[in-house]
């Protein structure tokens, strides 16, 4: 019997043992190749040398002191580090522990800059249908993924959702790609009108969505249109790239391949590629300066933020990306993933649509390509695939309510950087044998 609480009562997962590269190692000797990062976490793969050097000095000097009372080399640095790699605009980082603290942050801090100024009565947010932000209670909020809301909607505040851009379904046949992306922009507009935007604090989104839509790209001049009618209107423009960020994409800001810049944009999972939990919400010099020149305190904090040992890991993961040229390997390898998994799948009867950017990719499986049916849910197919991948060695992230949080299923693929051409052969060929298990045959 465990004495941990599992995040399923009724599933005890294999015991991991060791990691070297793109490998996993559990305790029974069986090897998984790690086609997922995890959840897109370890971009630098498993057991790199220059990240635990980095943490092995920072515990030898001083593994821990609180924020309230000491600042930290490491800590500066790191702040210092993201602040060079982000638009000139953006010179401040509050570091906390994960991608649900950087957007917990991310709102409090978007409220309390419209206080500081004198705007009080702003106090909502609008956010995107089929979206994911976090799992506590502010974070779950402003996501917009129905089945994980619904047990906790009465603790939950106010949040107004429009539509994703999700052309694969939602572009209609008379309408260009680019038309329907401004369609679906416009929704912002309209939402803001109907609220008020006097009322409203900011407009929240994933620049490419993960979990919950499958690696989904927005048409070209969505957050253009997107960041015009922010400053139309007034309102922030706050970017979640937990998941997508810190070179995902093939550029270390996935914001960075629209044009725009954010008011306010959360960082987490690869910031420190999973050798020590870390995250942060970088903020614009305009929000910190009216909280600097206000009060002087933004009202908020955690115990282990800017945690010295995870910011020497981060400023180690950061470091190795740019020496070792990593974020361009995430676009030129993901290209080559992409261009493999279109020659396997692109025929496959139950592949609907192939999409991603860089090293963020996924399938949208369907139950016919025509009508692009979905699969029941019922049949829960994305738990069937994770088990029989994980059977044939290798780890991807499939997740079922890909289309409205409960019906559609799509596989999730984020690779370590590190990924080579041997690596690419073998995910399509370890996928394409999942799938043949656990579709059924024509």
């Amino acid at each position: 019997m465990s004495h941990v609480f599992h995040r399923h009562c009724h599933h005890l997962p294999p015991t991991i043992a060791s990691g070297n590269g793109m490998y996993l190692i559990d305790t029974q000797g069986n090897e998984y190749l790690d086609a997922c990062g995890g959840a897109a976490v370890s971009c630098l793969g498993h057991n790199h040398l220059a990240v635990l050097d980095a943490i092995h000095r920072q515990l030898d000097a001083i593994p821990y002191a609180h924020t309230g009372f000491f600042t930290s080399e490491s800590s500066e640095a790191l702040a210092k580090m993201l602040a060079d790699l982000a638009p000139p605009s953006i010179n401040h980082a509050y570091l906390v522990s994960g991608g649900s603290e950087a957007m917990e942050t991310a709102l409090k801090l978007a409220r309390q800059y419209w206080v500081e100024v004198g705007e009080p009565q702003r106090q909502h947010f609008i956010a995107r249908r089929q979206s994911y932000h976090g799992n506590t209670l502010g974070a779950l909020s402003v996501g917009g993924n129905a089945w994980r809301r619904a047990p906790f909607a009465p603790l939950l505040m106010d949040t107004s959702l429009i539509a994703p851009c999700y052309a694969y379904r939602d572009q209609r046949p008379d309408e260009t790609a680019y038309e329907y992306g401004q369609r679906v922009a416009n929704e912002l507009e309209a939402m803001l009108l109907e609220k008020g935007p006097e009322t409203v604090i900011g407009f929240i989104a994933e620049p490419v969505v993960g979990a919950t839509a499958g690696a989904l790209t927005a048409e070209a001049g969505y957050f253009s249109r997107i960041r015009a009618i922010c400053d139309q209107y007034n309102i922030l423009l706050i970017l979640d790239e937990v998941m997508c960020g810190t070179g995902r994409t093939g550029r270390f800001f996935a914001f960075e391949h629209e044009g725009i810049v954010p008011d306010i944009v959360a960082i987490a999972k690869g910031l420190a590629a999973g050798y020590q939990p870390i995250g942060a919400t970088l903020v614009s010099d305009r929000l910190y300066e009216a909280i600097a020149s206000g009060s002087g305190f933004f009202q908020h904090g955690h115990t282990f933020m800017a945690h010295p040992t995870a910011c020497a890991a981060a400023l180690a993961t950061l470091t190795t990306l740019e020496q070792e040229g990593l974020v361009d390997a995430a676009e030129q390898q993901g290209k080559a993933l992409k261009s493999a998994l279109h020659h396997q799948f692109d025929s496959h009867p139950f592949v609907g649509d192939i999409r991603g950017r860089g090293l963020f990719l996924a399938l949208e499986l369907v139950a016919d390509k025509t009508s692009k049916r979905p699969f029941s849910p019922e049949l829960t197919l994305h738990q069937t695939i994770k088990k029989t991948a994980m059977h044939n060695g290798l780890m991807c992230y499939p997740m079922g309510g890909t289309i409205d949080g409960r019906q559609g299923h799509h596989i999730l693929l984020a690779p370590p950087y590190i990924i080579e051409s041997t690596h690419i052969a073998a995910i399509t060929d370890k996928l394409a044998l999942t799938l043949e298990m656990c579709l059924p045959h024509q």
